[in-house]
Protein backbone atom coordinates (compact mmCIF):
# COMPACT_ATOMS: atom_id res chain seq x y z
CA UNK A 1 0.00 0.00 0.00
CA UNK A 2 2.01 3.41 -0.83
CA UNK A 3 0.94 6.80 0.45
CA UNK A 4 -1.75 7.91 -1.99
CA UNK A 5 -3.87 4.84 -1.80
CA UNK A 6 -7.63 5.89 -1.38
CA UNK A 7 -9.38 4.18 1.24
CA UNK A 8 -11.89 1.74 0.87
CA UNK A 9 -15.53 3.15 1.20
CA UNK A 10 -17.44 2.43 4.24
CA UNK A 11 -19.86 -0.16 3.44
CA UNK A 12 -23.24 1.22 5.06
CA UNK A 13 -25.74 -1.41 4.48
CA UNK A 14 -23.75 -4.36 5.91
CA UNK A 15 -22.61 -2.25 8.57
CA UNK A 16 -25.98 -0.85 9.48
CA UNK A 17 -27.42 -4.47 9.19
CA UNK A 18 -24.83 -6.20 11.52
CA UNK A 19 -25.78 -2.72 14.21
CA UNK A 20 -28.66 -3.78 14.02
CA UNK A 21 -28.62 -7.31 14.55
CA UNK A 22 -26.48 -6.53 17.72
CA UNK A 23 -29.20 -4.04 18.74
CA UNK A 24 -31.56 -6.69 18.23
CA UNK A 25 -29.49 -9.68 20.30
CA UNK A 26 -28.69 -6.99 22.90
CA UNK A 27 -32.22 -5.18 23.80
CA UNK A 28 -33.72 -8.87 24.32
CA UNK A 29 -30.78 -10.64 26.27
CA UNK A 30 -30.87 -6.84 28.70
CA UNK A 31 -34.61 -7.23 28.52
CA UNK A 32 -35.33 -10.78 29.41
CA UNK A 33 -32.66 -10.76 32.05
CA UNK A 34 -33.61 -8.16 33.41
CA UNK A 35 -37.86 -9.37 34.03
CA UNK A 36 -36.66 -12.46 35.67
CA UNK A 37 -34.18 -10.66 37.58
CA UNK A 38 -36.68 -7.81 38.81
CA UNK A 39 -38.78 -11.04 39.84
CA UNK A 40 -36.47 -11.43 42.37
CA UNK A 41 -35.50 -8.39 43.39
CA UNK A 42 -36.02 -4.87 41.43
CA UNK A 43 -32.20 -3.75 43.50
CA UNK A 44 -30.77 -7.40 41.95
CA UNK A 45 -31.55 -6.36 38.33
CA UNK A 46 -30.63 -2.55 38.50
CA UNK A 47 -27.04 -3.84 39.91
CA UNK A 48 -26.71 -6.99 37.37
CA UNK A 49 -27.34 -3.95 34.63
CA UNK A 50 -24.77 -1.57 35.89
CA UNK A 51 -22.63 -3.94 36.68
CA UNK A 52 -22.80 -5.64 33.19
CA UNK A 53 -22.46 -2.17 31.46
CA UNK A 54 -19.44 -1.22 33.50
CA UNK A 55 -17.66 -4.57 32.52
CA UNK A 56 -18.79 -3.98 28.70
CA UNK A 57 -17.82 -0.06 28.68
CA UNK A 58 -14.16 -0.47 27.96
CA UNK A 59 -14.31 -3.36 25.21
CA UNK A 60 -16.92 -1.31 23.31
CA UNK A 61 -14.09 1.32 23.75
CA UNK A 62 -12.23 -0.49 21.91
CA UNK A 63 -14.24 -2.20 19.11
CA UNK A 64 -15.49 1.16 18.10
CA UNK A 65 -11.89 1.60 16.42
CA UNK A 66 -11.89 -1.39 14.54
CA UNK A 67 -13.36 -1.94 11.07
CA UNK A 68 -15.88 -4.41 11.61
CA UNK A 69 -16.08 -4.23 15.38
CA UNK A 70 -16.98 -0.68 15.55
CA UNK A 71 -20.83 -1.29 14.01
CA UNK A 72 -21.19 -4.46 16.73
CA UNK A 73 -20.23 -1.42 19.29
CA UNK A 74 -22.53 0.69 18.06
CA UNK A 75 -25.32 -1.57 18.03
CA UNK A 76 -24.96 -2.51 21.98
CA UNK A 77 -24.53 1.07 22.77
CA UNK A 78 -27.45 2.16 21.32
CA UNK A 79 -29.16 -1.04 22.35
CA UNK A 80 -28.84 -0.83 26.54
CA UNK A 81 -30.50 2.66 26.89
CA UNK A 82 -33.61 1.42 24.78
CA UNK A 83 -33.64 -2.26 27.08
CA UNK A 84 -33.23 0.03 30.21
CA UNK A 85 -36.19 2.72 28.73
CA UNK A 86 -38.24 -0.76 28.06
CA UNK A 87 -37.16 -2.20 31.70
CA UNK A 88 -38.27 1.08 33.32
CA UNK A 89 -41.35 1.74 31.75
CA UNK A 90 -42.79 -1.88 29.80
Amino acid sequence: MNATSVPSPTPWSTGLSLAAFAFAMTTVTLVAIGEVLADIHPAVAVLVNIVAVAGATPTLLVWRRRAVWRWVALGIATAVPVAWAVLLFG
